[in-house]
């Protein structure tokens, strides 16, 4: 047998699985189970927002799991968001625009100088 048309054999022989091996990698961990810390249910929602998460407390949803509420800071923006994490499927259940979490309020603002006669 050549040795030309052997390697073509070969080549097309290991081309699949090549292929398919080459779409797995294991460098990134799915995560399973349940959300059980407010760490994780702010690293959701930092992923899902692009934000940087303030505050994270739990909350009863859908069940007994329930769920995770999640205020998101917006550094270039003038909202940000509040999150509802499910505990169960790790997914962020609603997004709900909202002030800025951590900022200054309106009545926090800077300080007016009234001109005025006395």
């Amino acid at each position: 047998m050549s040795a030309r048309p052997f390697a073509f054999w070969l080549a097309l022989s290991l081309a699949p699985a090549l292929a398919l091996s080459g779409g797995t990698s294991k460098s990134h961990k799915q995560a399973r189970g349940l959300v059980r810390s407010a760490g994780e249910a702010k690293v959701i929602a930092e992923r899902e927002t692009g934000g940087k998460a303030t505050s994270a407390r739990r909350i009863p949803l859908n069940g007994a799991s329930g769920g995770w509420e999640v205020e998101v800071r917006m550094p270039r923006d003038e909202k940000g968001w509040r999150c509802i994490i499910d505990a169960d499927t790790r997914m962020v259940h609603s997004k709900t625009r909202i002030d800025q979490p951590g900022g200054r309020g309106q009545s926090e603002g800077p300080l007016r100088v009234v001109k005025g006669t006395r």
